[in-house]
């Protein structure tokens, strides 16, 4: 396999839980074991399409049972006899290597994977977001030889540019220190919020500025959230930004 890989570097580590949910986007080439015409072809294809069931394969690292996976689109991008370069969209943690074996059994004619290379992460593509290993060591050697951040900034993205499409709450600033501390989310402390939050899923906390201040799970869904005057709605569950950040807005009991 090759292709594009994310990195998280020192708090932004924290956030990977949520970014491994991204969709992935792979180039596969597929070998057929036998003869079939292109139209039974992409009639297969076509079934593969939306919600599937897989178990993983034997070499993996979860437990081998029936689990669902989405397939946001199969494009056949060339073919060369037996041989078919596909592009595939799929959720995490979808098997390429099961899917084109299914797609082989569903044939009748058996296939399996040659190749396979991952040419998008999320909102994050081969084309425009990454650097070569090269190209981070050159802007590393050039950072450590004090001739600007120049380049390493070029190399190492902030982190927020990974979660363009991820549900989001931004929060006041006067509740940031306090979720910094642990303190819940109330509805009270919410500037603006994505219209596809759903009650108990993985959301992010953003500041006005546009800064990550944690990962949170949602107590409510976005239709709910508009409507309440008070009350909470979201737990935070990972905090990335540092404490002291934002200070924290105690009220003084009276």
């Amino acid at each position: 396999m090759s292709g594009i890989l994310l990195v998280a570097l020192e708090r932004a580590r924290l956030l990977m839980p949520i970014l491994h949910r991204f969709t992935k986007t792979y180039v596969t080439v597929m070998k057929l074991h036998g003869d079939v015409s292109n139209e039974k072809i992409r009639e297969v294809i076509n079934e593969f399409t939306g919600e599937i069931t897989q178990v993983p394969p034997v070499r993996s690292s979860v437990k081998r049972r029936p689990r669902k996976r989405k397939i946001y689109s199969i494009e056949i991008l060339d073919q060369n006899g037996q041989f078919i370069l596909l592009k595939v969209k799929c959720e995490a943690g979808t098997y390429i290597r099961k899917l084109i074996h299914d797609i082989g059994v569903a044939l009748g004619v058996g296939a399996h994977m040659a190749d396979l290379r991952r040419i998008a992460f999320g909102g994050l593509s081969e084309n425009e977001s990454h650097v070569t290993l090269q190209e981070l060591h050159h802007a590393y050697m050039s950072w450590k030889k004090e001739r600007g951040e120049k380049e390493i900034r070029k190399a190492i993205l902030p982190v927020e540019v990974t979660l363009e499409g991820t549900p989001k709450i931004i929060v006041k600033s006067s509740s940031v220190g306090s979720i910094c501390n642990g303190a819940k989310l109330a509805s009270t402390g919410v500037l603006r919020l994505s219209k596809n939050i759903k009650k108990g899923e993985k959301i992010v906390l953003m500041t006005n500025k546009g800064e990550i201040v944690a990962i949170a799970q949602a107590l409510k869904d976005s239709e709910e959230i508009m409507k309440m005057e008070k009350g909470f709605i979201a737990q935070p569950i990972r905090v990335i930004m540092e404490k002291g950040t934002y200070p924290p807005v105690w009220r003084k009991k009276r």
